[in-house]
């Protein structure tokens, strides 16, 4: 079983950037292809991006594609979100996700995950 912390969320003005961390502990850390997710008020969560064990293998959803980087340090068992140009449907909260499985053809399902941190606020001002 892996624990996961996100931090880096905030209060950011609508153009500007975020880096969202999500640290894990309890189990080896390559064990567990990660992702993001994002949930709105009102709104269903959804995927925003994914990485593979080994960092090789990235996938975005469309509406953040050459927007925000996913990353992860292996050595720091630590996964990362860079932001830029953030706008105002960006706001959201941002968990983090993780399991041992990786399929192509449900990554950006949120029930293909097992583990889950507690999500970080991002708030984008106009």
């Amino acid at each position: 079983q892996v624990d996961l912390v996100e931090s880096g969320g905030g209060l950011v003005q609508a153009g500007g950037s975020l880096r969202l961390s999500c640290t894990a502990s309890g189990d080896t850390f390559t064990r567990y292809a990660m992702a993001w997710f994002r949930q709105a008020p009102g709104k269903e969560r959804e995927f925003v991006s994914a990485i593979s064990w080994s960092g090789d293998y990235t996938y975005y959803a469309d509406s953040v594609k050459g927007r925000f980087t996913i990353s992860r340090d292996n050595a720091k068992d630590t996964m990362y979100l860079r932001m830029v140009s953030l706008t105002l449907e960006d706001a959201a909260v941002y968990y983090c996700a993780a399991d041992p499985t990786f399929r192509l053809s449900d990554y950006v399902k949120p029930s293909l995950y097992s583990y889950w941190g507690q999500g970080t606020q991002v708030t984008v001002s106009s």
